[in-house]
């Protein structure tokens, strides 16, 4: 390798993770700073699609991941008012054949307990934790970030540095562009329950999608199936104060649609004794111009709404085309940097986009969610997920 010094990772959450383990096992050095004292992800469940999977089980993963995940067969369709199924689109054998790798749910903090400890395990790997970033500024062609610890200020040089410090970007923000993310108007509510809380069909290894009129509700197993991830987003006025906050079951029903709700789906919304409510930020497609050895990944360059599942997946494809960029150009670290950025360019932002418009037709109120159903009703489930194949086809190649 071409430095003497590290690659500078900031933030350790799934994105700079992956990061880690990627460009470890492809020789470079690598420094994690990360502002936590200790790594705890928020309890939530996550999708992980098969062009995620790919890149977890090309980095050895499977095997510390399998006991974890669930393997779902389908994703059913539901309608809030009536429980009467729109479509079922099949996963299971038939996403892991058509893609080439499984479709997986998996609660958010076994993924990075994961990637933390075959990060921990790499030699090339050295965390920071308890570690917020101050200033930063190039220096001999090197990066220097000035970081605060237990109130006192270090100096870590690195070769380059990554920016994978989520919505809130600190990395960004030193780069020069402050302005800030845009309240979505919608409101995540996400709990865990046990399996048993629930009817026996939702512990089946399903993921269930009701859609109501501005708000829809989505659950399926995780952990081995002995928990149950439920999130429901709904329209709201103003976000909500810090990034994850409690919420109240009461709290929940007055923030839900004055709609009429199935049995079947109370059911579920209904056994949580306690919520966290996430406020849904978003930023506008844009291609920042880059200089130097700096660049950012996954939701520091391009939040993704959650309505296609795709934050994680776009954070960790992110990672590997940025590792092998760097493999190719070892010596330009700068132009592998800006190769990176292209490459990703136009994915990311058809990403967002597409998540977008998602949101919007799972949302639908009236005349147009029965447009919708109809066109739902009137596709197969098979062609349904093919309209998934620009998305869940991609690998590193």
């Amino acid at each position: 390798m071409p430095a003497s010094h590290p690659i500078l990772i900031a933030g350790a959450g799934i994105g700079g993770l992956t990061a880690a383990v990627a460009l470890a096992q492809a020789g470079f050095d690598v420094a994690v700073i990360e502002q936590a004292e200790h790594l705890e992800e928020a309890g939530a469940g996550i999708q992980l699609s098969p062009n995620a999977t790919d890149v977890l089980i090309n980095l050895g993963l499977h095997g510390a991941l399998k006991s974890a995940v669930v393997t779902p067969r389908e994703v059913r369709i539901m309608a809030a008012g009536s429980a009467k199924p729109i479509a079922r689109v099949p996963l299971g054998d038939v996403a892991a054949d058509r893609y080439g790798a499984p479709y997986w749910v998996i609660h958010r903090a076994d993924l990075q307990d994961a990637l933390f400890a075959a990060a921990s395990a790499h030699p090339n790997i050295e965390f920071k934790l308890g570690s917020r970033i101050e200033t930063l500024g190039a220096r001999g062609g090197e990066i220097a970030v000035a970081s605060r610890h237990n109130g006192i200020i270090f100096e870590t040089r690195g070769c380059a540095l990554i920016g994978a410090d989520g919505l809130w970007s600190t990395v960004r923000a030193r780069l020069g562009d402050e302005a800030q993310p845009v309240f979505a108007k919608r409101t995540a509510w996400r709990a865990l329950v046990p399996a048993f809380n629930v009817p026996d069909i939702y512990r089946e290894p399903i993921v269930h999608l009701w859609l109501g009129r501005n708000v829809h509700l989505v659950h399926y197993p995780v952990r081995g199936g002995r928990e149950i991830n439920i999130v429901m987003i709904v329209h709201d006025s103003q976000p909500r104060s810090g990034w994850t906050s409690g919420g109240q079951p009461a709290d929940l029903i007055e923030a839900l649609p004055d709609i009429r709700w199935a049995r079947e789906a109370r059911a579920i919304f209904e056994a949580p004794k306690r919520w966290q409510t996430w406020s849904l930020f978003d930023r506008p497609v844009q291609h920042l111009d880059m200089s130097g050895p700096v660049t950012l990944l996954g939701d520091a360059a391009h939040p993704m709404l959650p309505f296609l599942a795709q934050g994680a997946a776009m954070a960790m494809e992110d990672a590997v085309v940025l590792s092998d960029q760097l493999v190719r150009q070892p010596d330009d670290i700068a132009q592998a940097m800006r190769n990176y950025e292209n490459l990703r360019q136009a994915r990311t932002a058809r990403t967002q986009k597409a998540a977008r418009k998602q949101g919007r037709i799972y949302q639908m109120a009236g005349p147009t969610a029965l447009a919708r159903n109809l066109v739902m009703r009137a596709l197969s489930g098979r062609r349904m997920l093919a309209r998934q194949d620009w998305l869940y086809r991609w690998t590193p190649d």
